[in-house]
Formats: structure tokens, sequence, C-alpha cells
């Protein structure tokens, strides 16, 4: 395990960049807040990122108290990596920092990587009142929780049972809604994303 650096200041920004401000960090984090994930899984959505930079960050975070590790039972047998209460409370720091950056987002470039789920955050910001909303993308779907203080906020796939709400959009949209070009409910009212559901999150996308 490395030894922890620090930036040696009595200041509560700096201890908590001392534990999530190194590359790669807070992006594991977006990764776990599906729920548990494998380590292979974590590497497979994290293009880009080395298998030792990536084992590194997992042990300094399951130092600092971000993240925990089991061994799931048979006859699953492997090992997972998952978050803490004090991991999962990176989320609203997340998305500031998405909504933050959505300015400069800008169109998509050929050499992006992109899953599904990544939308998951803007979209979490954008959505009103609680429930389950499963979103069908280009990429792939999966399904957000709304309004929970435990647990994962997003899963891969489609939404076990019947959603509160059921989003079906291109890429394009998302996109524009991630950039913060794009309003939900203007998106809805012009026939870009198709709302189902009588929860509260899709009655309230179709208030005029």
């Amino acid at each position: 395990m490395s030894p922890r650096r620090s930036y040696d200041q009595y200041c509560s920004a700096a201890r908590a960049l001392d534990a999530v401000g190194d590359r790669w960090t807070l992006l594991i984090v977006r990764e776990l807040l599906g729920g548990p994930r494998r380590y292979t899984d974590l590497h497979a959505d994290l293009p880009g990122v080395s298998t030792d930079v990536l084992a590194s960050r997992l042990k300094d975070m399951e130092r600092d108290g971000l993240t925990t590790r089991r061994r799931l039972p048979p006859p699953g047998a492997a090992y997972v990596y998952e978050l803490t209460r004090r991991g999962r409370d990176l989320l609203p720091v997340l998305q500031a920092l998405g909504e933050w950056g959505a300015p400069v987002l800008d169109e998509r470039r050929p050499t992006d990587a992109v899953r599904a789920h990544w939308f998951a955050l803007p979209l979490l910001r954008a959505l009103e009142g609680d429930g389950l909303v499963e979103v069908r993308l280009d990429e792939g779907v999966f399904h957000m929780w709304l309004g929970t203080a435990e647990g994962p906020v997003y899963g891969e796939g489609p939404a076990h049972g019947e959603p509160d709400a059921r989003l079906t959009l291109d890429s394009e949209t998302c996109e524009a809604v991630s950039r913060g070009a794009l309003g939900l409910r203007e998106a809805v009212r012009q026939g870009r994303i198709e709302v189902t559901g009588d929860g509260a999150p899709a009655k309230a996308l179709r208030e005029d």
C-alpha cells in the first residue's frame, strides 16, 4: 500500500483532497455508487486506467474508509468492492462536479469512451420525486433510485419490477441534457423523450 500523501494543511478541503484528490479515485466512487463491483468489472468500466493504478487506488480507498472488500458466497466466490457510508456521502460531491463541468462537456469526441450508466448522475440531478426510474438509451439500459439515502443509486440493466417512470431517449438528447443545453421537461414536450409510468417522477416530467 502506498504511503499517504498529504498537503499538510489544516483545511477541510485539503484534508478531503488528501483522500480523494488522486487521479481516478472519484471515478471509482462513481462506479461503486452502482453497488458492489468486482475488480474486473471496475477495470472494464474505467477505460484508460492501468491495473496497477486501479489496485493501488482501491487499497488507498479501503485504508481511508471509503470502501470495503468482501468475498461473495458460493457460487460467486469472488471479491467485490463497495462503498462505505462515508464513500456514499461523496454522491453530492460528484453531482456538484458534474454540474460544474457540464458547460465544458461539449460534443462527444470520437475518442471519448461512454457507458450508459455514466448518465445516471446528471439525470439524478434533473429528475424530481422519489421512486424507481428506468432509462433506455442507445448505449444500454440502466435504472436509478431517486431519494434513497442508503445503498446503490443506480443499477445496470432493466429495473426489477415495474418502475415509477421509464424514459426512452436517444444519445443526442441525453448528451444535451447532461451538458445542461436541454431540460428534461423541454425534451419531453418536444417529443425527444418518451415517458411512461404513473409514479411521481413520471408525473413531474409530464407537467406543463
